[in-house]
């Protein structure tokens, strides 16, 4: 411890020794060194020039470190030696002496640290170097090439300023002098001699000058340099003109400007400087020649070049620019011809015709641009040579008496053979050879030409007019009869042809007439004449144009038309042009047709006439809107009808015809409408219950344009059909009522309610009692529904008693529903559970068995009854036997005319089929059914005869009754089997019995296990189809059709008193058929 204290003691007497010997803060270290050197180059001594004594320095107490400038520089941090490092330093790309124009001002700032021991003390020192220049660049021009541009005849002393020089260096090293060479081709030097002036350094507006181009006595030539100082310190080479300058002589000088800067060594460049002499307007234009001469074809084409004028100029730029404009010329000369302003050359602007101008004189001036302008002036002479561009010219005149207007003449048809009609003159323009013209009458036609005789003036010589020497004149002459009715007009074709090369030729037609007289009545091209004019006319509208035509001429050919007095004022027609216009607004629908004659008289003497017969039929106009017969149609239509089923017919007229006729119906969206036959289809099935009317707007529209329309009300009624059966509302079921047993006949035992939802008739219901009323005690008002008691009541008739009631409604076929009325006869209800017990057996007991009172009672009867029985059997026994011994003697007696004849077949009958009776059978239906004593009716409603059951025995009384008939219970069933020869019995029971015959389901023939039905024959509307696989005994609440005598789809049958079903076969095999 006591060493290491030691250390430290004098590790910090000399750490301030050390820090006593450093300057004070805010002193700089300055130093120089030149750009571009190599890397460590020494630039000074930290640490000396700090002046830090040499102890601590070199042995690592005391250190340096370079804070900043490290990018040039480096210093070693033991000695403090400053020095570059490896990057150059270029005075000229550094960012802070770009714009320096002053070698002290341009530098590099650092900073350096001096460290104490064990960095015990820390000083730091700023230090600046300043970045000398040296002569690394060369001085150079804007550009290799220089141009300068000066007038010729510019004064001596002119000056011109040259581009100036740059270089990158200042000072000594920057631009020090420029020095001219002059070009070689100069006459007046045989070589390149420099003239140079230098610029001393401080010197402000000295200027040094040395010439250019001297001549062998050392005077000046053409040009001279001189610099002038700027005030910016900058040098400024000039061009100065010591010569006369001539553009014409030499127009341009080359030159070398050559500029050195002041280092050392001298860096220089040099530039080509062009010194380019411009014109100014000191000559005139020249024409090549004082009078131009040229010849020309006449109409040659516009844009032909004729003849180019030439002037030239000495001077160059727009001073030697010449232009030719028109000097003395003509208004025709302008006319006809075009100068080029640029090239001189006279060109053809419109055809010359050499009859009209057959040479142009006028004078041409060339000018050049300058200013002022300079000009020349030359003469120009140009011939128009004759071409065969006329052709010959034939003129037709009248001669004698006999007229030519408008290229006719008007010749008699008697005249004679050789006479002239008319004079031809002919003639061309054109001379010589261009102007002979030879004449011809061409076509097959009875004229020639002749001379016009030897009489005719000489030809004049040949210094007057070429047109008057070149014309001939002639005769047209008949060369045969003229016919009028042959020919009427002749077309006469003179041809002249000139003599040209190639030749040109002309013809001139002359209509020859012929006169005739009135032997001609106008003619129609048509005999009939139809036209379709639309109706709705404006009056005076044009409707058809006739037009009559007739072979004479003049009067005798001028028409005038008329009408015939039949068109009763609807038309009339313009006597001169045969336009037939309506008086007034015709209408189609009044009347379509007219039919009238139109008359053509011509206005010779005397006048013929001619006729035609018009037919106009009038074309329709949508003018009539569509119109139905009715304004409201009404409609009745039944319920439940199938969608797409007509409901009804609108009918609709339009007086229009055609498209405007086509009528095309608009119908609401429940329904369509056909539009050929205006059937109104039900998009859906209608349900009164639901909707009962519709109202609803037909439209009608046509297919004319425009179209028109006009609308209908529809009133649809929907008429109620009977869909609905009728439901009970009261009493329900499983209800019951109390009645006294002490009750009398009349007494209201209860009412049944009952609604249908149906209207009118298939509304009115008809109450009645079907079963379960077997001593005949109640009654029900077939209107009202009210249950009432018909008889005393006695001591058997105590209990629970079930009413079966049905309910039909009035409709065809009519709807029914059954209920159930339970009636407890007693004196008190002490006991309620058991008749609620009772009741609900009910409802599980078949609709066939009665439920009615005490049950001991009705045993009690029943054996009473069965000993009655047993007699009614024998007697039906007798009745059976007497029944086949009549059968047997039938059989074997020969059949009359209303009988049965033996061996004779029978027309088949079907004893099973199910068709409607014979029409005396459809007769008996409006009768009311015979009632025995008691009121109940004779017609029985279904027979079953059951078949044998699993033991062999007989299983229905009705079975037990046939098997006693037969007398074998195994024997086949009534009816099953009929022979075909056998009678037929069931036409004898339809003639003569009062019941309704009787016939098995064809639909259910004879089967093991199986029921068959005999069912009443009754209209079809109320015959009762049951269900043969079903039990006979049973009756459903439901049925959908009901009639007097059974329900349509129920299984509720009645059993049929064994004694009613002899009387039926003694009815129908012993009664005479004859009986009614």
């Amino acid at each position: 411890e006591l060493v290491r204290s030691l250390l430290l003691w004098a590790r910090g007497n000399c750490g301030e020794r050390l820090l006593s010997q450093l300057p004070r803060v805010d002193s700089a270290l300055r130093y120089r060194v030149a750009e571009e050197g190599p890397s460590d180059v020494r630039i000074g001594n930290v640490a000396a020039d700090l002046g830090l004594s040499t102890s601590g320095i070199g042995t690592g107490d005391v250190t340096f470190a370079l804070e900043s400038g490290a990018e040039y520089f480096k210093i070693d941090n033991v000695t403090g030696e400053l020095t570059t490092n490896s990057r150059r330093i270029d005075r000229e790309k550094l960012p802070q002496c770009q714009m320096i124009f002053d070698e002290n001002e341009c530098f590099l700032d650092f900073e350096v640290s001096v460290i104490g021991p064990l960095q015990s003390w820390v000083d730091l020192f700023e230090g600046r170097v300043v970045v000398t220049d040296i002569n690394d660049n060369t001085p150079s021009f804007p550009s290799p090439v220089l141009t300068l541009s000066v007038e010729e005849n510019r004064p001596i002393g002119t000056l011109y300023l040259l581009p100036t020089a740059t270089d990158r260096d200042f000072g000594r090293n920057g631009i020090d002098r420029y020095e001219l060479v002059q070009d070689g081709r100069d006459g007046s030097q045989s070589s390149r001699r420099p003239a140079s002036v230098q610029a001393g350094g401080n010197g402000g507006d000295r200027r040094r000058a040395m010439e250019v181009g001297l001549v062998p006595g050392g005077r000046s030539s053409v040009f001279e340099l001189q610099v002038a100082d700027t005030p910016d310190g900058q040098k400024q080479p000039q061009l100065i003109v010591k010569g006369p300058l001539d553009r014409e002589a030499r127009d341009s000088y080359e030159l070398m400007l050559r500029v050195r800067d002041g280092g050392s060594p001298p860096r220089s460049s040099q530039a080509l400087l062009r010194v380019s002499i411009t014109d100014v307007n000191d000559n005139n234009p020249r024409f090549e020649r004082t009078v131009y001469e040229a010849e020309m074809a006449e109409n040659t084409p516009p844009g032909t070049p004729v003849l180019q004028v030439r002037a030239s100029d000495r001077d160059v730029g727009v001073n030697g620019q010449v232009e030719y404009v028109f000097g003395a010329a003509t208004e025709s000369v302008r006319r006809l011809l075009r100068l080029d302003e640029a090239t001189g050359w006279l060109s053809v602007l419109h055809r010359i015709d050499r009859e009209e101008v057959s040479q142009l004189r006028f004078t041409v001036t060339a000018r050049d641009r300058g200013q002022p302008a300079r000009s020349d002036r030359a003469s120009v002479v140009l011939g128009v040579r004759d071409e065969n561009d006329n052709v010959p010219l034939v003129e037709i005149r009248k001669i004698g008496r006999i007229p030519v207007r408008d290229g006719a003449a008007m010749v008699p048809e008697n005249v004679l053979v050789d006479t002239p009609v008319a004079l031809v003159q002919v003639s061309d323009r054109d001379q010589g050879e261009n102007g002979a013209v030879t004449c011809t009458v061409v076509g097959d036609v009875p004229f020639t030409l002749k001379p016009a005789g030897e009489t005719a003036l000489a030809p004049p010589p040949a210094s007057e007019d070429a047109f008057e020497r070149n014309r001939k004149k002639f005769f047209l002459h008949t060369s045969a009869l003229l016919d009028y009715e042959a020919t009427r007009d002749y077309s006469v074709t003179i041809v002249a042809v000139d003599s040209g090369s190639p030749s040109l030729s002309s013809n001139s037609t002359l209509m020859v007439r012929v006169v005739d007289v009135n032997d001609h009545a106008p003619v129609f091209a048509q005999n009939l004449v139809e036209v379709h004019f639309a109706e709705n006319n404006s009056p005076g509208e044009r409707v058809v144009t006739v037009v009559a035509t007739d072979a004479d001429s003049g009067k005798n050919a001028e028409i005038a038309y008329s009408l015939d007095p039949s068109v009763n004022g609807a038309f009339y027609v313009d006597a001169d042009n045969g336009d037939i216009r309506a008086s007034g607004t015709l209408d189609r629908e009044q009347w379509e047709r007219y039919e009238f004659r139109v008359i053509a008289r011509d206005k010779g003497s005397p006048s013929l006439q001619g006729s035609t017969t018009v037919v106009v039929q009038i074309t329709d106009r949508n003018d009539n809107s569509p119109k139905f017969v009715q304004e409201v149609f009404t409609f009745y239509v039944k319920e439940n009808l199938l969608a797409n089923s007509p409901v009804g017919m609108v009918t609709v007229t339009d007086a229009d015809e055609g498209e405007n006729a086509e009528l095309s119906l608009r119908r609401p969206e429940r329904f369509s409408i056909e539009n050929n036959t205006g059937t109104i289809f039900s998009a859906a099935s209608f349900d009164r219950e639901r909707r009962s009317s519709y109202t609803f707007r037909v439209r009608a529209v046509d297919a004319g344009d425009p179209p028109r329309s006009s609308t209908a009300t529809v009133s649809l009624f929907v008429t109620d059909e009977n869909d609905n059966a009728p439901s009970v509302t009261a009493p329900t079921n499983e209800s019951y009522t109390l009645l006294p047993p002490a009750s009398g006949a009349r007494t209201v035992v209860r009412t049944v309610s009952a609604a249908d939802g149906d209207a009118g008739s298939n509304a009115d219901l008809r109450f009645s009692l079907v079963g379960g009323n077997p001593f005949h005690l109640f009654e029900i008002g077939s209107s009202s529904g009210v249950i009432t008691l018909a008889e005393p009541l006695e001591r058997r008739h105590r209990g629970l008693h079930r009413l079966v009631v049905r309910v039909n409604d009035s409709g065809v076929p009519s709807l029914c529903t059954t209920a159930l009325v339970h009636i407890f006869i007693n004196e008190s209800l002490t006991n309620a559970t058991l008749v609620d017990a009772q009741v609900a057996r009910s409802l599980a007991v078949p609709l066939s068995l009665d439920i009615a009172g005490d049950p001991d009672s009705e045993r009690a009867l029943g054996k009473q009854r069965l000993s009655v029985a047993i007699g009614v059997l024998a007697g039906a026994a007798a009745v059976i036997l007497v029944i086949l011994l009549v059968v047997t003697a039938r059989h074997c007696s020969p059949q009359g005319k209303n009988g049965y004849e033996a061996g004779k077949k029978e027309p088949e009958e079907d004893f099973f089929s199910s068709q409607p009776p014979p029409l005396h059978a459809q007769a008996d239906r409006g009768r009311k059914p015979r009632r025995d004593r008691r009121g109940r009716s004779l017609y029985g409603g279904i027979v079953t005869v059951d078949e044998e059951d699993e033991d062999g025995q007989v299983s229905g009384a009705g079975e037990r009754m046939a098997a006693r008939y037969s007398g074998d219970p195994n024997s086949p069933r009534l009816g099953a089997h009929r022979h075909q020869s056998s009678p037929d019995l069931a036409r004898h029971y339809k003639s003569s019995s009062p019941l309704p015959a009787v016939h098995l389901l064809p639909n259910s023939p004879p089967a093991e296990g199986k029921k068959h039905q005999a069912v009443q024959e009754l209209p079809p509307s109320n015959t009762f189809t049951g269900n043969g696989g079903g039990n006979a005994d049973t009756m459903s609440l439901g049925s959908d059709q009901c009639s007097d005598y059974s329900c349509q789809n129920a299984k509720y049958t009645k059993q049929v008193r064994p004694l009613t079903f002899l009387y039926s076969l003694w009815c129908r095999y012993v009664r005479s058929p004859d009986v009614d």
